[in-house]
């Protein structure tokens, strides 16, 4: 087995090169680059020296990893008979994906794999820029840019920029968290006699992109708070600073019981927002709930117990736990399967079977939604009408018991279980009709205060106040109300 020597051009000419690579490049090691796109290249040739490069893969290979695999495997199969040695723009360990390949499938085939330096092309574009590192930056790679990793408050640079249709991608992605004309820079051939620096507005950054293999692209810090708003982390500071010595007294007070009566408002009012579909509305309403959930988070970690860390960690392992038929091996055919491998997989998360699969049915919830989901829970066990029918006459029945108690001069405690058992019923209706108990009650109310707010106009239109009106006269404009479509 030979040995796979791999050495790093640097950002420029040869006059930045260290003597050392210099003397391994005019060696008699047979000589491969990865690409000849580079000024010590050129300058190379000049000199005479004799190599081979894998450029014709770039143009052969759709996608950047098809092309890094070809060449880790090409020098691999060279490296089984042969010294041989590689060289790469910039550094072999910052931003090479060749590098990372041979570094892990040599060891594999007992073939040594030898780091021999270079100059990273970061070096020169720090002075490019005029940036000092210490401050915090970020190295990111064009070819897989993603929102989700950049932080905005750091110096982020942007390598492997190798034509129009990568800025083009990095482009989309930064204008999802920055505006369209913050400035940026595009740094061509760092630290050569041909090194370029422009500076330009977000939204340019594919125009007249030429390909250029030493290319990268340079964000400054944001300074400006307002473009932080979309940012997570900015948002769990806001509240934290809310909760802080010098924040809010109102959201200093609060705990997790006194906010209970908030989150159920601000859950019906999205719901509202959902059913309106109110685009503008539902943003909104989720942000009033998310600000519920980072309170709850914020009290837990002001307390010691837990933080919104914990809150995302418990989630995310949820859904990957009950998601076998995404991230494990389970298949399914519909989203019918679906639902019972999460009753299954709920089932087993709980553990002993000692304890009640009924216990905390529907708990913390308002009480149409919990007898809604209690009866949902005991048709899972087969305790429940296969038809509509009987559900109308236990409605039936159910109001004969309240009519009676109420005619009799029951007891309070009677009518209002009688009153319970009957709105039980409703709800179980509702069900097997595939209603849904809320919404249709939500429904009600809506039409109900809108023909209130007709009754309302008309008599104000008169001069008059409700007072002014018997209940006979009242129900003439209730039906003047049905008929206008309120």
């Amino acid at each position: 087995m030979g040995t796979i020597y791999i050495v790093g051009l640097g950002a420029g000419t040869l006059e930045q090169m260290p003597l050392g690579v210099y003397r391994l490049l005019k060696g008699d090691l047979p000589l491969f680059f990865r690409t000849k796109e580079h000024p010590a290249v050129q300058e190379l040739e000049r000199e005479g020296i004799v190599y081979e490069s894998f450029d014709e893969l770039y143009e052969s290979s759709s996608q950047f990893e098809e092309v890094y695999e070809k060449i880790g495997e090409r020098l691999l199969s060279e490296a089984q008979s042969k010294d041989l040695l590689y060289a790469v723009p910039g550094h072999p360990l910052v931003a090479e994906q060749t590098v990372q390949i041979l570094l892990e499938r040599g060891k594999e085939r007992g073939i040594h794999i030898e780091i021999k330096g270079g100059q990273s092309f970061l070096d020169a574009l720090f002075q490019s820029v005029l940036i000092d590192p210490i401050e915090g930056f970020q190295l990111l790679d064009g070819t897989n840019l993603r929102k989700e990793e950049i932080v905005l408050t750091q110096h982020m640079i942007i390598g492997q920029v190798y034509d129009s249709f990568t800025a083009s991608n990095i482009k989309l992605e930064l204008m999802e968290l920055l505006p369209d004309d913050y400035e940026i820079y595009v740094v061509e051939r760092a630290g050569t006699p041909m090194e370029k620096v422009r500076k330009m507005p977000l939204y340019k950054l594919d125009w007249d992109f030429a390909t250029e293999n030493l290319a990268s692209i340079y964000i400054p810090p944001v300074k400006d708070e307002k473009i932080l708003y979309k940012n997570f982390s900015y948002f769990r500071n806001v509240i934290a600073t809310l909760r802080g010595p010098n924040g809010c007294p109102w959201d200093r007070e609060q705990t997790h019981k006194s906010l209970k009566k908030y989150l159920i408002e601000e859950a019906y009012e999205l719901l509202e927002a959902i059913d309106e579909e109110d685009e503008e509305h539902i943003v909104e309403e989720l942000g009033d709930l998310l600000l519920h959930v980072m309170l709850h988070a914020q009290i837990g970690e002001d307390e010691g117990y837990f933080s919104i860390d914990d809150v995302i960690k418990s989630i995310t392992e949820k859904m990957i736990r009950r998601h076998p038929h995404v991230f494990g091996d389970w298949s399914v055919e519909n989203a019918e399967e679906v639902s019972k491998n999460w009753q299954q997989i709920k089932e087993e998360e709980r553990g002993s079977q000692n304890s009640s699969r009924f216990k905390d049915v529907g708990k913390g919830l308002p009480a149409l939604l919990q007898a809604y989901e209690i009866q949902k829970a005991a048709k899972k066990v087969g305790f429940d009408w296969d038809e509509v029918e009987p559900a109308f006459l236990k409605v039936k029945e159910e109001f004969g018991e309240l009519l009676k108690e109420v005619e009799t001069d029951g007891k309070t405690t009677d009518i209002i279980s009688e009153v319970g058992d009957l709105l039980f019923s409703v709800v179980n209706l509702a069900r097997l009709l595939s209603v849904h108990p809320e919404e249709a009650l939500l429904k009600t109310n809506r039409k109900f205060i809108k023909r209130l707010i007709y009754m309302e106009n008309r008599i104000r239109e008169l001069g008059k106040n409700f007072k002014d009106y018997t209940l006979e006269e009242l129900d003439r404009f209730w039906e003047e109300a049905k008929k206008e479509g309120s």
